[in-house]
């Protein structure tokens, strides 16, 4: 123990705990006790208590094992209370054999020992819509809200809440098993477990809220998940061209806030401080996958972090190659945001003006009413052709929407330059 800590010293061995233990503690306890509200509640309950255990008794050398520790507990208490019948006492036996100091180390499941994959692989059932798959994840492994979750989805609050409560109740009714499945059913879940990472990767590379830009926390174990199902599934070139995406993009993590945590675009990031060792992993990575000779989703977007990456200086990015890889992917993924990250390309390659044309285009389709990046592409777009005017409404229209700090500071920056100029 570290004693004698101070308040604020507490709260942020706390909240390091929850970012880094979360998903850990959840997924022992859903193992253990098979019931994901009680496990939920249970952690949460748990990290309530180190706020006020932790002050007294300073924070514990191993902060994980003290909480999954205290949840078992308080998962034990909950079932003894309600233990009426013969099935409910079985799962006070079950979760009574756990009792004991936490021990990392499980027994093999399926290849794999690690009880966060089998919650993702619990969670990608075919059984659930794609969309629930890749939610209820990340509210249980990543410890996300739902408004986060919600934002993440460009979904209302409510419509989340609902998809995943009938998530959890369709995981229990159907008696889906908690387990990573065998060789020969990973192919149907692959989709979804790509999915959960990709997203809990993306929510740690650019938090949809909060103070900070960037969640390391986050983006470290999306990358630990995607390198454990390279390994589980080396010859399938999406899992390849997953992993080389996220590390081409956290090779440039560093650089994309300063000292003071401003936002630092892409075009003023100190290339000399990107991350080589993870660029040329990527790149190799990426170079084995396309060598499958079946090109998916990850390895075009692998391919786009690559033309960044490999370029000297922002001047001699090949935008052109970009903007005919976001073509690529919009054919595969018909998605609004492939479309706008399109226009963003074409808007470099071709000029401002053919960008803005794309960007109208999505703004008549009403796809993405709401998203402030919509707004803030329209507005760097107006303000490279000289437009400041229009440019300020439009960076206005961004703050408006904008949820995360960071990101609202360096939009703040933009429309005061325009309204100067």
């Amino acid at each position: 123990m570290n004693e004698n800590p101070g308040a604020g010293d507490v709260e942020k061995a706390v909240a390091s705990a929850f970012r880094e233990e979360w998903g850990q503690v959840v997924a022992t306890l859903i193992r253990v006790t098979g019931d994901w509200d009680l496990a939920e509640e249970c952690a949460q309950d748990a990290f309530a208590q180190a706020l006020d255990r932790w002050r007294r008794d300073g924070v514990p050398r191993r902060p994980g094992a003290w909480l999954t520790t205290t949840a078992r507990h308080r998962a034990l208490d909950v079932l003894r209370r309600e233990a009426v019948g013969a099935e409910r006492l079985r799962e006070v036996a079950v979760l009574a054999r756990h009792e004991g100091p936490y021990d990392p180390e499980h027994e093999e499941d399926g290849g794999v020992v690690d009880d966060r994959l089998r919650l993702i692989f619990t969670c990608c059932h075919p059984a659930l819509p794609i969309e629930a798959r890749v939610a209820l994840t990340l509210r249980t492994l990543a410890g996300l809200t739902t408004p986060e979750i919600a934002r993440a989805f460009l979904v209302p609050e409510a419509t989340m809440a609902q998809r995943l409560v009938r998530a959890k109740r369709k995981i229990r009714n159907a008696g889906i098993p908690y387990r990573v499945p065998p060789a020969h059913l990973l192919p149907e879940r692959t989709t979804g477990v790509l999915g959960v990472v990709y997203l809990l990767f993306n929510e740690g590379y650019a938090a949809t809220s909060g103070a900070d830009l960037v969640r390391t926390s986050l983006c470290a174990e999306a990358i630990r998940l995607a390198r454990v199902l390279a390994r589980l599934m080396p010859d399938e070139p999406e899992v390849l061209g997953l992993l080389a995406l996220l590390l081409l993009h956290d090779s440039r993590r560093a650089t994309r806030v300063d000292a003071a945590g401003e936002l630092v675009t892409l075009e003023d990031q100190d290339r000399t401080a990107w991350d080589r060792a993870a660029i040329d992993e990527g790149a190799a990575l990426l170079e084995t996958a396309l060598r499958r000779g079946r090109p998916g989703p990850y390895q075009i977007q692998a391919a786009i972090a690559a033309c960044h990456t490999t370029a000297a200086t922002a001047e001699e990015t090949d935008w052109a190659d970009i903007a005919a890889l976001y073509g690529e992917l919009a054919r595969l993924v018909p998605s609004a945001v492939v479309r706008l990250n399109r226009a963003v390309a074409v808007g470099m390659a071709e000029g401002p003006a053919a960008g803005l044309a794309l960007v109208a285009e999505l703004e008549r389709t009403g796809e993405l009413d709401g998203y402030h990046l919509l707004a803030a592409t329209r507005a760097d777009l107006l303000r490279r052709t000289g437009r400041t005017a229009e440019a300020a409404e439009a960076y206005a229209r961004a703050l408006e929407l904008v949820e995360n700090a960071a990101e609202r500071r360096f939009l703040e920056r933009r429309l005061a330059e325009c309204r100067s100029a």
